[in-house]
């Protein structure tokens, strides 16, 4: 299914909800990464989605989405009201918000924007500072080689191939590389600015999923982000390495159930 911004943009959406047919679920908004699509949330779906309606969607310019022309203004800003649009759209007064890597610091910014629309926050692997001299270096191996050059530099870092499925790891690198090189470039390129600052007012209940460590750890102290909001809270997955969402879906879905149950209870 498609639906429109405001500008036009069309984005693609699938909905997943294997409730019980005479219950009112909750609704889960999951949003992907950088140069990625919906089908990276594949192994959370089926945890999440016998408890909650789950809606997935494909950022601007990835996956199934309108790709935007030359000189499109990148930003988390920009990203953010893509997302606040995707939830008017869909009639979602407040979700729970589950972003991965660039795709979490989105929803953390969305968060500082809007988070009377929040029921809870979580973000997996996600800066808060894009700052790191990395983004430009990988814009410009983009620009130089093409995004299958910069996502084969940088997969290990991702999925760490001593523990997970190499067919996996094709499909996922065959996933990214499918991206238009104008996205991830242009998005890499104005990446910039920090907004730990602003998650002090965010009240939002707020969980961070994270492995132990990363290969080449160029993501800045994503780890500390719970620490940078007033109700946040951290799970690290011991003798993980690389982007724990990916490697590990089943155990960070079930961790984020056992989350939002004890808002619940609270």
């Amino acid at each position: 299914m498609k639906l429109q911004l405001d500008d036009g943009t069309e984005l693609f959406y699938t909905v997943d909800d294997f409730t019980d047919p005479w219950t009112q679920p909750e609704t889960i908004v999951l949003h992907h990464g950088m140069a990625k699509s919906h089908k990276m949330w594949f192994g959370w779906v089926p945890i999440l989605a016998r408890h909650y309606r789950v809606v997935r969607f494909d950022m601007r310019g990835m996956g199934q989405s309108s790709v935007p022309e030359q000189g499109y203004p990148w930003s988390l800003d920009n990203f953010a009201n893509d997302l606040l649009g995707v939830l008017d759209k869909l009639e979602l007064e407040k979700i729970h918000l589950i972003g991965e890597t660039v795709g979490g610091s989105i929803s953390m910014r969305f968060a500082t924007l809007h988070q009377d629309r929040l029921l809870s926050l979580t973000a997996c692997t996600s800066p808060t500072s894009f700052n790191d001299p990395h983004h430009g270096e990988s814009a410009d191996l983009i620009e130089r080689e093409g995004v299958a050059a910069w996502v084969e530099s940088t997969i290990t870092r991702r999925l760490d191939p001593q523990i997970v499925d190499p067919a996996y790891i094709r499909w996922y690198a065959a996933q990214m590389a499918a991206t238009p090189a104008s996205v991830v470039s242009g998005f890499q390129r104005n990446a910039g600015g920090d907004i730990g600052p602003l998650l002090k007012d965010v009240k939002t209940p707020t969980l961070i999923l994270a492995a132990a460590s990363l290969r080449e750890e160029v993501l800045g102290d994503f780890r500390g982000a719970a620490d940078l909001f007033p109700n946040g809270r951290t799970v690290v997955f011991p003798g993980v390495t690389g982007f724990v969402q990916h490697i590990l879906p089943v155990p960070c879905a079930r961790v984020w159930l056992d989350f939002a149950g004890s808002l619940n209870k609270s």
